[in-house]
């Protein structure tokens, strides 16, 4: 019987979770999207997060 792995990479702490959110292409874990949430724009570790989401490339849109 084949073992299926339920964790994946998230695109901000880079660790393996199991639990969180798909952003696009990008996994973002729960922990993460819950410490982003709650990071007010003044502070240092706002900056880290922008500069991990902007590795999220929008799925090409075909008409």
């Amino acid at each position: 019987m084949e073992q299926v792995n339920l964790f994946e990479c998230c695109g901000i702490c880079e660790d393996e979770k199991e639990t969180g959110i798909h952003l696009y292409n990008m996994f973002i874990c729960s922990e993460c999207e819950h410490n982003m949430i709650h990071t007010e724009p003044r502070e240092e570790k706002y900056k880290y997060y922008l500069q991990k989401l902007k590795n999220i490339s929008t799925p090409k849109l075909y008409s």
